[in-house]
Order: structure tokens, then C-alpha cells, then sequence
């Protein structure tokens, strides 16, 4: 019975050694796996701590209110930005004016000056027939240059300006276009211009100077 008892513990003592030394193996590879595991962990941890830390940062300094005398401040700097751009564009604004009145005078006292200028050769023409005219034994010469003078003018005016001369004898009377500075009877069938005192001028289509005529109208 002694023996027996003996080989029983023996077998007890075995089982206790195996199964202890299966823990062993068990404890020895958990603790060689976690390392990394727990460095992982860490790491992680870290990272979501500094990014909370971060948002909560943020949250702070949106909550924050600026100081009155911070907003003051601002506000004060806005104004006086907002005052030197107004003054800046009532300068552009007062310079702008001033540019444009002086091109309007510009062109009130210079507009004329190329008609003026295609002026200053009928005038030559007319110095040279008068100088012709000293020496001249007819009038006939004389006549005749000035009669070149005023067709060369009034092409000059018609092409170049488009000042257009109307007013006939014949012609129908236009109240539009004519004063009539005198009416007589005669035998037409409506009125029409008897005498051209004035011829009228239209530059393009606008009236400068009515025709100043004598009109003849039916007999009652």
C-alpha cells in the first residue's frame, strides 16, 4: 500500500511539474508579445491625448472674447481705413472732374481750329485777287477769281464738313427750312420760294441757318 501511494504522489508531483511549466511557456510568450503591443498602445494613446488636447486648445481660444479695449481698438483701425479709402476716391473723383471740364473747354476753345485752318487758304485767295485786282483792267478777272475762290470753298465745306446750302428759286416753301420774310400772290398752285435772300444752311441733317426768302402763294 506504501508503494503504491509512493508511485501515486510521484505521478501527482509529475502532473503539477508539466502543468506548471505549461503556465511558464504560456506567461513566457505573453510577456514576449507584449513589447510592441504595449509600445503600440502607447503610442496610440499619446497621439489621441495630444489631438484632444489640441481640439480642446482650439475650443479655448474660440470661446476666448476679445477685450473692449481689443475690439475698440479694431474698430478704430476699420474707421480710419475706411476713411482713407473715402478720401482716396473723392481725390480720384475731384481729379476725374477736373480732366473732364478741361476737355470740355479744350474743345469748347480748339474745336474749330481744322475748320479754321482749311479757312486760312480761301483767305490766301482772296489776299492774292485782291493784290490781282490792282493791276486788273477788267472786272471780269476779277469776277472770275472769285468765283474760283467760293466754288473751291464751298466744296471744301460740303466734302470735308458736310455742310449742305439749299434754297432755290422754284423750290416748294418749307416753314421748316425757310423764313419767309415777305409773301405775294401769283399763279401757282402752292406756295413756293419767288426770291432767295439768304440761302440756308443744314449740317447733315440739322438745320444752322434758315433760308430767308420771298414766297409766292395762290391767288384767292
Amino acid at each position: 500500500m506504501k508503494h503504491e501511494k509512493h508511485e501515486k504522489t510521484e505521478e501527482k508531483e509529475t502532473v503539477n511539474e508539466s502543468e506548471q511549466k505549461t503556465e511558464q511557456t504560456a506567461e513566457t510568450k505573453a510577456e514576449e508579445g507584449s513589447p510592441k503591443d504595449s509600445a503600440s498602445s502607447e503610442n496610440e494613446s499619446s497621439e489621441e491625448k495630444a489631438d484632444s488636447e489640441s481640439k480642446d486648445e482650439a475650443k479655448s481660444e474660440e470661446k476666448k472674447e476679445k477685450s473692449p479695449e481689443e475690439r475698440i481698438a479694431e474698430l478704430e483701425k476699420e474707421n480710419a481705413d475706411l476713411k482713407d479709402q473715402l478720401l482716396r476716391r473723392a481725390a480720384d473723383f475731384d481729379n476725374y472732374r477736373k480732366r473732364m471740364l478741361q476737355e470740355k473747354q479744350d474743345a469748347f476753345d480748339y474745336g474749330n481750329a481744322n475748320l479754321l485752318k482749311d479757312l486760312l487758304d480761301s483767305l490766301d485767295n482772296f489776299d492774292r485777287t485782291l493784290d490781282a485786282a490792282k493791276d486788273a483792267k477788267d472786272a471780269k478777272s476779277i469776277a472770275d477769281g472769285i468765283r474760283m475762290i467760293n466754288k473751291s470753298l464751298v466744296s471744301m465745306l460740303e466734302n470735308k464738313y458736310n455742310l449742305v446750302a439749299f434754297g432755290k428759286e422754284g423750290d416748294d416753301f418749307d416753314p421748316d427750312l425757310h423764313e419767309a420774310i415777305g409773301m405775294q400772290q401769283g399763279d401757282v398752285k402752292k406756295e413756293q420760294l419767288a426770291a432767295v435772300y439768304l440761302k440756308g444752311y443744314k449740317l447733315k441733317e440739322k438745320v444752322i441757318r434758315h433760308a430767308k426768302v420771298m414766297v409766292v402763294k395762290p391767288a384767292e
